[in-house]
């Protein structure tokens, strides 16, 4: 089974997604359900039916969320390399043309989230950097086109 890297922070986040869903959503749509079918005829129902509808979505998610716990790596960021990005490191990164600086920090793909700035470790953007060290200069390919970008500071949060 392949395992997906995961930071200490990813991993709560979604551990603690898992335990709302089970002990809360869930048993606040089994009432739902319990009142709708307290209406009468479940075949024209449609308060039945919404309800049914949001206890399937419920079920799935919690299925998939269990399923990505079971193959995640947790890496602590402070145990790796710090020469060198690596996963969990926190980039920051000069645009050599028009001297914007962006941070990001690689994640893996279950955390990845662009507007909280954690990037997958296998976009275009980790890949270029993944390996590299302060002050090195990399080219990212991004649908734009190729970006020049130098790597400014690092740091493992």
């Amino acid at each position: 089974m392949t395992s997906f890297p995961m930071t200490p922070a990813g991993h709560q986040r979604l551990t603690a997604e898992l335990k709302h869903l089970k002990s809360v959503v869930r048993h606040t749509v089994a009432k739902k359900i319990e009142v709708a079918r307290a209406h009468g005829d479940l075949s024209e129902n449609s308060e039945y039916d919404a309800a049914k509808e949001e206890q399937a979505f419920n079920e799935a998610r919690i299925k998939d969320l269990e399923g990505k716990l079971a193959r995640v790596r947790v890496i602590t960021p402070q145990d790796v390399a710090h020469d060198k990005v690596v996963f969990g490191a926190t980039v920051t990164i000069c645009d050599l043309d028009s001297e914007e600086k962006q941070t990001f920090t690689i994640v893996g793909e279950y955390e990845a989230d662009l507007s909280q700035k954690k990037i997958n470790i296998s976009s275009p953007v980790g890949k270029a950097l993944i390996g590299k060290s302060i002050g090195d200069e990399v080219t990212i390919l991004t649908p734009k086109g190729p970006r020049e970008c130098e790597i400014l500071e690092l740091k493992f949060i």
